[in-house]
């Protein structure tokens, strides 16, 4: 029952994610990130609106001088005052602002992924923290099994060097072999520590007992599919789509420039005594020579359309070739660790075996510690490769765009990308929709 509570207590790696989760400044940071290019599709909307403004002036003046007719000194003083207000639209402009809403409507869809992107390297590191604290735990165990079954051997080769059995040599390859191994166990002590900052860094606590490593999460049957699924699902992927139709739109903007523009206005004036002035205005506007920076500006912006498809292309390739590494890495790992299985079963058997012999005068006090620590590297790299494992399972997920809290089913709230966008998209006045966007800020934590 002891063993079942502590079990049941120990902090599992779901557990680990979902304290990475809700305590990375770096999802908060890029979280921030997306709201901002949020508000830069609100102010594009606010640019197809009037603009509307209000001036106030109040003037004095005051002059002395001579007056020509007179010869007498004068003074001069005044004040003056008036209040305006003024309107302005662009009326008509061949759809430059709107191509700019569409630019900035795909920025923030690209930023999503980029949000997506960060998310996977988070939950990646917490995976790798983990494994390695959990690793590092067990190097230190067999370690320090290591130091006390060889201070167990030094103390049974001393004995036997008492009664004559073995020489000095004996006794001295036991005391240099206790050595090695209270270095190896400081060096994996060492290696703790270290796995322990970095699990703090990634959960924003010190681990404490930890559950074993877990089953291999859902993953693909095949290679194919697996490549597939991050073809279609990946968020570098997807972001460098968005981002080709930014390029796209800039093309279509930079014909747009050349083109007319249409601008209305209104005014009423209001002067201190009591004159009213009004007007209206319309404008028709276009750009005839520039210089030749129009021209310059389309072939940029289709060279920047053509950069971007390449580096989309090249990054479906990056991505397809990561994919497959990962999966190849898991045979890999999965195979060694069958193979150290049968390395530590035979390791153990000939260790039982010489150390019998040793005592029997058939193997030297070498013999033995080279058994040992053949046992001891076996115990080790299966460790190694078993955190390894682990880790290639989370980074193949990770290769295919699935790394995220919600395909995990971690069963928490998620932040949700569109509930900000959804409230300030429209550019709303604070004073209407303030206390929507108030409950938004609530909900996702940020007021």
């Amino acid at each position: 029952m002891a063993i079942g509570s502590a079990m049941a207590s120990a902090e599992t790696l779901a557990d680990a994610m979902i304290s990475a989760y809700k305590n990375s400044n770096l999802l908060e940071q890029n979280r921030a990130t997306l709201r901002a290019a949020d508000e830069n599709v609100a102010q594009a909307v606010a640019a197809l609106r009037p603009v509307v403004q209000w001036t106030a002036d109040y003037g004095w003046s005051k002059s002395e001088g001579v007056s020509s007719s007179t010869g007498r000194e004068v003074t001069t003083e005044g004040s003056s005052a008036s209040t305006a207000l003024s309107a302005s639209i662009t009326l008509f402009d061949f759809g430059r602002n709107r191509l700019t809403v569409s630019s900035q409507k795909e920025a923030v869809l690209a930023t999503r992924e980029t949000l997506r992107s960060i998310e996977q390297q988070v939950l990646l590191a917490t995976v790798q923290a983990y494994s390695d604290v959990k690793s590092a735990q067990e190097q230190v165990s067999i370690n320090q099994n290591s130091v006390r079954v060889l201070q167990e051997e030094l103390n049974a080769t001393n004995d036997r060097f008492d009664v004559g059995e073995v020489t000095r040599t004996d006794v001295s390859l036991a005391e240099a072999q206790l050595a090695s191994a209270k270095a190896s166990l400081v060096s994996a002590q060492g290696s703790l520590v270290t796995a322990r900052e970095d699990y703090k860094a990634a959960t924003g606590h010190y681990p404490g007992q930890l559950a074993p490593l877990p089953k291999a999460p859902n993953l693909p049957k095949s290679r194919d599919e697996a490549a597939s699924t991050a073809q279609r699902n990946h968020p570098s992927i997807k972001s460098l789509q968005h981002s080709v139709t930014i390029s796209e739109i800039a093309i279509q903007s930079a014909k747009a420039n050349k083109l007319p523009e249409v601008t209305g206005s209104l005014s009423l004036s209001n002067d201190e005594g009591g004159y009213v002035g009004q007007s209206a205005s319309i404008g028709l506007s276009q750009t005839l020579y520039s210089g030749g920076a129009l021209d310059s500006a389309y072939r940029q912006a289709v060279a920047n359309r053509d950069s971007a498809r390449a580096e989309l292309r090249q990054e479906a390739v990056d991505v397809a070739q990561a994919v497959l590494s990962s999966y190849s890495s898991i045979d890999v790992y999965r195979a060694q660790i069958r193979s150290y299985d049968e390395q530590i079963r035979a390791a153990n058997v000939a260790y039982d075996g010489v150390k019998e012999e040793a005592t029997l005068g058939a193997r030297t006090t070498l013999d033995v510690l080279d058994a040992e620590q053949d046992l001891l590297d076996a115990r080790a790299s299966r460790i190694t490769a078993e955190a390894d494992l682990q880790v290639a399972y989370y980074q193949l997920l990770s290769n295919m765009g699935l790394l995220t809290v919600e395909n995990l089913k971690l069963g928490i709230p998620t932040y949700d990308p569109a509930a900000y966008y959804n409230v300030v998209h429209n550019a709303p006045l604070t004073s209407i929709r303030g206390e929507k966007l108030d409950r938004v800020l609530k909900a996702i934590g940020q007021k």
